[in-house]
């Protein structure tokens, strides 16, 4: 272990962020009812350019006329490309009450981008005497995000996520399909005459799980377009729960289920997790730093990755 410790991600339930457009104000009791853990009212791609201005409205009067529960609360703003977002930042930080706990910034490309967005929440907070400080997650959206993803990470101690946008991202490298997310047709091997699929996406979903588990920032798996193949939305889930992601986006109320089965740890891996940690007490009683569960050799580093399971079914569960 390094002598500068990696510090702990924000310890809040991330399995699945529901996104709805904000100019859909018949979808967010709808929403705010659901099992998605957090809510993503948006600004930017599913509203036209002459909806945006009442969109903002619309999310503005919801953040406080809508019981959210216990949900985190974010609104994803227009990109700071765009001649909106910082409207979207003032009005709503200015007009929207403290239920509020998160904004989402978009296409998210050097630390830059986060210090113009911290710089002018962090006048309007003084400046309105705001108690609660607003959160920020980003989405890497293109090759110059998954360059400097790390100084990303970095850039801010608002930063508590981090997702990845595949279609967005896909068109700033170049690559070769209209899919959002998922296995991709002609992204294959032949072995013993047979086609295998790999997953395109898998290097940048480990560069951003390295970068925020650095830096202390929650990875979350971003969209997957076809919601008519749970499937094939269950199985990227699982590729990145496997490497270390949170949770997944939702662009659709089906997904938010399969969503929650995935990454909410099953009663079976819980149950090994904490007989794991049971074996490593006796062993560590016993003098030893090692013991075999189960035919395999458990660890010291075994004991970290069952606190992880363990830790995230408490953390659900509470």
């Amino acid at each position: 272990m390094s002598f500068r410790l990696q510090p702990a991600a924000p310890a809040r339930p991330n399995r699945c962020q529901l996104f709805g457009p904000g100019s859909r104000t018949a979808l967010f009791e709808k929403m705010a009812s659901s099992a998605a853990d957090v809510i993503n009212l948006d600004l930017e791609d599913s509203v036209a350019p002459t909806d945006k201005d009442q969109a903002r409205a619309n999310v503005i009067a919801a953040i406080s006329d809508v019981d959210w529960g216990t949900k985190t609360l974010s609104v994803r703003i227009n990109g700071l490309d765009t001649p909106w977002w910082y409207r979207d930042v003032v009005d709503l930080l200015e007009q929207a009450d403290e239920r509020l706990d998160q904004i989402m910034i978009p296409k998210v490309g050097c630390a830059g981008d986060i210090y113009a967005v911290d710089a002018l929440v962090t006048a309007i907070e003084a400046a309105k005497g705001r108690s609660k400080k607003i959160d920020f997650e980003v989405i890497i959206e293109s090759a110059a995000g998954i360059a400097h993803v790390e100084e990303i990470a970095a850039a801010s101690p608002r930063l508590v996520a981090m997702s990845l946008g595949a279609a967005d991202f896909a068109a700033s490298m170049g690559m070769q399909t209209t899919g959002i997310g998922g296995t991709q047709e002609n992204y294959y091997m032949i072995r013993d005459g047979q086609k295998h699929w790999s997953d395109p996406w898998h290097w940048a979903h480990t560069a951003i799980v390295a970068a925020c588990r650095t830096h202390g920032v929650l990875p979350v798996d971003g969209p997957f377009g076809d919601f008519s193949d749970d499937e094939g939305f269950r199985a990227q889930a699982r590729r990145s729960a496997t490497l270390g992601m949170v949770g997944k986006w939702a662009i659709h109320p089906k997904q938010i289920a399969l969503a929650n089965e995935v990454f909410t740890p099953s009663d079976e891996a819980v149950a090994e997790a904490r007989e794991i940690l049971a074996a490593m007490e006796q062993a560590k009683a016993n003098g030893e730093g090692a013991t075999v569960y189960k035919g395999r050799l458990v660890d010291i580093a075994s004991i970290k990755q069952a606190e992880v399971i363990v830790h995230q079914s408490e953390m659900i569960a509470g």
